[in-house]
């Protein structure tokens, strides 16, 4: 009857051992998590804070700081979770795909100006190296363990457009267009792969002209959109505005005009762009791209077998990403020391 007593105080103490041993190892004030033994560390999660809280339209404090800190520090556990799974695949970004990727970042700006947007970043040249290869692998991850599997089915697509045939029922023609736009307002940043900027009214209207002479000598109006074009949401790419339907154009009757008169592929003369008091603050050039008249699009219109197997990937790549995140995130083994620290400062 003693032999139970014997073996149950080694085992009791043992226990306490374990307990107490686990209590002294936790690590110092500087990690912040750890996600299968690898560190995140407090002046990580601080780089990143100093970026958000600059963006901020207000400075957080409070709650309020300690929920961004928490949002970004579970981010970086989500990140360093894929990074290791991404080891495991043999998918890790290389030296090369970070520098060109860096090369296309930098391209628009000047030296000058690229270090400074580090500098207002609170980063450095190596921190932007590493988000960038971070973003690069877990691209590479998503892309073969989900992007590169989604399959649409010729079935799934009509069924998509039965249930949604009214969607495709114009009731007013749509214009596909795209913008050269020259401001003659001064501004410290350019959008333009040229960083070429123009100043005041003279400069925009040679500025114009140039553009001008360049598309009637047959370059590609995509490109030069790229090179010259000060608007910065589609400067990028290419000046593409998307589908404009006619009401919207017909706000603008000078536009609405010009536009009407293109055909697929021409361009308009300059136009003049002006602000809410009708004042002129630039010039814009348009590309018709294609014209869709009103009325209903049927299944076997190519564009809408694109449009609808765009919207079933998107749909189902957003799910399956979601899914694999929660599933590698089970598997992962994640101690988050300031969510317990949150915790245990409860009332106090």
């Amino acid at each position: 009857m003693n032999t139970p007593r014997r073996l149950f105080f080694p085992a009791l103490f043992l226990l306490f051992t374990f307990i107490s041993g686990y209590q002294h190892s936790r690590p110092g004030a500087d990690v912040m998590a750890k996600v299968n033994g690898r560190v995140i560390s407090k002046s990580e999660l601080d780089k990143y804070y100093a970026n958000q809280e600059l963006a901020a339209a207000q400075k957080p404090s409070g709650e309020q700081a300690e929920s961004l800190r928490l949002n970004i520090l579970k981010t970086l556990i989500d990140q360093e979770i894929m990074m290791q799974r991404a080891e495991k695949l043999g998918l890790l970004a290389t030296d090369e795909e970070v520098d060109r990727k860096l090369n296309e970042l930098k391209a628009p700006y000047t030296q000058e100006q690229f270090d400074q947007k580090l500098k207002d970043s609170h980063m450095s040249l190596d921190d932007l190296k590493r988000d960038l290869r971070r973003n690069l692998t877990i691209d590479k991850v998503l892309n073969k363990e989900i992007t590169s599997k989604i399959s649409i089915t010729d079935k799934e697509i009509a069924d998509y457009y039965n249930q949604n045939k009214a969607q495709f029922n114009l009731i007013e023609p749509r214009y596909h267009l795209a913008q050269i736009v020259v401001s003659s307002q001064p501004a410290r940043q350019v959008s333009n792969l040229k960083n070429d900027k123009a100043q005041n009214d003279v400069d925009a209207r040679k500025k114009i002209q140039m553009v001008e002479n360049r598309l009637e000598s047959g370059d590609d109006f995509a490109q030069v959109a790229m090179n010259y074009s000060e608007q910065p949401d589609t400067a990028g790419n290419g000046g593409d505005m998307g589908m404009i339907s006619e009401s919207q154009l017909r706000n603008n009757p000078e536009i609405y005009a010009a536009v009407s008169k293109l055909k697929p592929g021409e361009t308009s003369p300059p136009l003049p762009v002006t602000d809410a008091s009708k004042r002129v603050i630039g010039y814009s050039i348009l590309k018709l791209i294609a014209k869709e008249p009103a009325g209903q699009r049927e299944l076997n219109d190519p564009r809408v077998q694109q449009f609808v197997r765009q919207q079933l990937r998107e749909s189902r790549e957003q799910l399956l990403k979601a899914a694999y995140y929660d599933t590698v995130h089970n598997e992962a083994k994640i101690e988050n020391y300031y969510a317990d620290d949150l915790l245990k400062n409860v009332g106090k």
